[in-house]
């Protein structure tokens, strides 16, 4: 059968495909470093900013993954480079000669499985940042007031830092505080009849009010924070309500955060491609060198010409070869049990 893709190699284009795998080599293995790092850093984002995901949220299978290729793409740019350096040197290449082969195959089917799937997750995932965002900060607003409830007592805290340090109020903007009851229950006075009637009319028993929290206050107003009443246009005269971003900050978290999480994605995507790039190139190159060293046995200098291939025969007759040994293996008849031992004939007795 004739090879796949056969490349014949003299000794000057072997040197020099030994040399450039070096260089391909370290490449690659700075990319993966590179994907562990942006893959870490987006998981350490998405630990801190978890109160504000949906537990259901699948988009840290992202970092996972990219960790575990970016890990796998270093080991093979270190072992590329090792390689290649020692087929340079015939005393030096034997060790290497005994496990090419399989590091090949494990980098293949390993690496080159983790990294697809790593860039699949990257395409398809960033979509579903937007419903966990979305359920994850209305759960976070809607526990802002349990401060003394036993696993939502942070929540509180994290959504004043969320708002303070990203410049936003509530989910898509200030008025969603409008909808939630964000003041705790035990500053309600409950012999207060304004307090009672206003729970009273909600539906759900809620204390609702047209404000916000502090953290909503924009510090750069050039006047004193207005958090309360903020839909009524008689109570502040002062307060123009076509220009909120004098008093609160006018953008919601869940644009911020999703702007931030899917940028971290969209480098770590374009970092797992060019790591898929070089680990592709890399693997192609260490085969065609691999192979065309057999062909030497195992001397890169060694006089005339060798050819380098990716398969040893041709995938359609490798495929046909395969067909035809697993039907053959199916005629066969199964092997015939030995025969009975005749059962030893009774003597007669002698008329």
């Amino acid at each position: 059968m004739a090879p796949l893709l056969p490349l014949v190699l003299p000794l000057q284009p072997r040197i020099r495909l030994a040399q450039g795998l070096w260089l391909l080599s370290w490449l690659l293995a700075l990319a993966g470093g590179l994907t562990l790092l942006c893959s870490g850093h987006l998981l350490v984002q998405l630990w801190h900013f978890r109160t504000f995901l949906a537990p259901s949220c699948p988009f840290s299978a992202l970092p996972q993954v990219a960790l575990a290729a970016g890990a796998v793409a270093l080991g093979t740019g270190l072992v590329g480079a090792g390689a290649s350096r020692a087929s340079l040197d015939a005393a030096q290449y034997p060790p290497w000669r005994r496990v090419l082969g399989p590091l090949l195959v494990a980098g293949t089917a390993g690496g080159g499985g983790l990294l697809v799937l790593a860039l699949a997750l990257a395409l398809a995932l960033p979509g579903s940042l937007d419903t966990g965002l979305e359920d994850g900060l209305g759960a976070a607003m809607a526990h802002y007031k349990d401060t003394e409830v036993p696993g939502h007592c942070h929540a509180k805290r994290l959504m004043d830092e969320l708002q303070l340090r990203h410049h936003c109020c509530g989910r898509h903007g200030y008025k969603d505080w409008f909808g939630v009851q964000w003041v705790s229950s035990r500053y309600l006075d409950p012999n207060d009849q304004d307090i009672v009637d206003r729970i009273q009319s909600n539906v759900e028993g809620l204390y609702l009010m047209d404000g916000v929290p502090f953290s909503c206050c924009n510090p750069h107003s050039p006047r004193p924070c207005l958090q309360t009443r903020l839909s009524d246009p008689h109570a502040h005269p002062l307060f123009d309500p076509r220009q909120p971003n004098l008093n609160l900050w006018t953008q919601g978290c869940h644009g911020v955060l999703l702007g931030h999480l899917q940028g971290l994605a969209s480098t770590l995507g374009s970092t797992l491609a060019v790591t898929f790039l070089l680990q592709t190139l890399v693997l192609l190159g260490l085969r065609y060198l691999q192979t065309a060293l057999e062909g030497l046995g195992g001397v890169i200098d060694g006089e005339g010409e060798t050819q380098g291939y990716l398969l040893p025969g041709g995938l359609r007759d490798m495929l046909k070869a395969a067909w035809l040994q697993g039907a053959a293996t199916r005629r066969l008849a199964p092997e015939e049990a030995p025969p009975e031992e005749a059962p030893p004939e009774e003597d007669l007795p002698e008329a």
